[in-house]
C-alpha cells in the first residue's frame, strides 16, 4: 500500500537525493523545495485517511514544522529524526502515533540493547519504529546511521529483522543507493524484507510510477508498504497523488 511522507529540512518541506545530508548539516542534491507548509500536506493525508506516513526531520531546527504537521493530524503520522529517549515520549504527546529511531540505539555502529530496551519501556512497542534504512556493500545490505552517512556493523538478515522485530511496532527502510533518484525499485531488498520480517514494513527509494506500487505489492507478498515522495506530483513528480490514493482505496477491498 502507499504511505505518503513529509520530509523537512530549515522547517521546510523538501525531497532530497538519499545519502547527500552531509554530517555539516548541507544538502547537496535537492530535488524538491515545496511552497506548502508541513500542516498542508498533513491536512491532504488526513482527508484522504492516509495513516502511516512519516515526518522525517532532517538535521536541527525543523521542530515548529514537525509540531504544524502532527498538529494537522493528530494520530495519524509517525515522527523520526533526531529522537532519543528524553524526547520521545513529548514527540508522541504532541500527535505523533508512533516515534522512528536508528542512530540513537545503533552508537558508534553498534546495536546498544541497553538503550534499546530503556526506550522500549518507557514508550512501549507499540509506539516504536526501528528505521533500518541501509546502503549495499559486498553484496550485502548494512544498516546506515547518522544522515545516512555511517555504516553500522548490522546487516539486513531473517536473525537481524526477527531479533529486532521483538522490540518494535514497525520497520520503516530507506533503500539510500536508490532513494530521491526514481531509478526504480530495489526489488531485491523488498523480497528480502517480505520473506524476513515478521511486523508490518515500509520501504522507501525509487519509486516512479504505479507499476512501482504494483511490483511492491505483488514481490511483497501484499507486506510491504511503499512510501512515494519525489515522484509524485505534489512534489514536482509526474505520478499523480490521486492515483496512489486511488490504488489504495482499491486494495483495501
Amino acid at each position: 500500500m502507499f504511505r505518503p511522507c513529509i520530509d523537512l529540512h530549515e522547517n521546510q518541506v523538501k525531497q532530497i537525493v538519499g545519502g547527500s545530508f552531509t554530517d555539516d548539516g548541507n544538502l547537496l542534491q535537492t530535488n524538491f523545495t515545496s511552497g506548502c507548509s508541513s500542516a498542508w500536506y498533513a491536512e491532504l493525508y488526513r482527508k484522504d485517511d492516509l495513516r502511516g506516513g512519516h515526518v522525517i526531520q532532517l538535521g536541527s531546527g525543523n521542530e515548529t514544522a514537525a509540531h504544524e504537521a502532527l498538529a494537522a493530524f493528530p494520530g495519524g503520522l509517525q515522527l523520526g529524526g533526531g529522537v532519543n529517549l528524553d524526547n520521545a515520549p513529548a514527540w508522541l504527546d504532541a500527535g505523533a502515533s508512533h516515534v522512528i529511531v536508528t542512530s540513537w540505539v545503533f552508537r558508534d555502529g553498534i546495536l546498544d540493547e541497553e538503550r534499546l530496551n530503556k526506550l522500549v519501556k518507557a514508550i512501549g512497542q507499540e509506539r516504536l519504529v526501528l528505521d533500518l534504512s541501509c546502503r549495499q556493500r559486498d553484496g550485502e545490505y548494512w544498516i546506515v546511521t547518522d544522515r545516512w552517512q555511517k555504516f553500522t556493523e548490522t546487516n539486513i538478515t531473517d536473525k537481524t529483522l526477527d531479533h529486532l522485530s521483538s522490540h518494535c511496532a514497525e520497520f520503516l527502510v530507506h533503500a539510500v543507493d536508490v532513494e530521491g533518484k526514481q531509478a526504480g525499485i530495489d526489488l531485491e531488498l523488498v523480497e528480502k524484507l517480505a520473506d524476513g520480517s515478521p511486523i508490518p514494513c515500509t520501504y522507501a527509494g525509487g519509486a516512479r510510477s504505479l507499476t512501482d506500487l504494483e511490483s511492491v505489492h505483488q514481490r511483497g507478498n501484499g507486506r510491504i508498504h511503499l512510501t512515494i515522495g519525489s515522484a509524485l506530483d505534489i512534489f514536482g513528480g509526474t505520478l499523480k497523488y490521486e492515483d496512489c490514493v486511488a490504488f489504495n482505496r482499491q486494495h483495501a477491498r
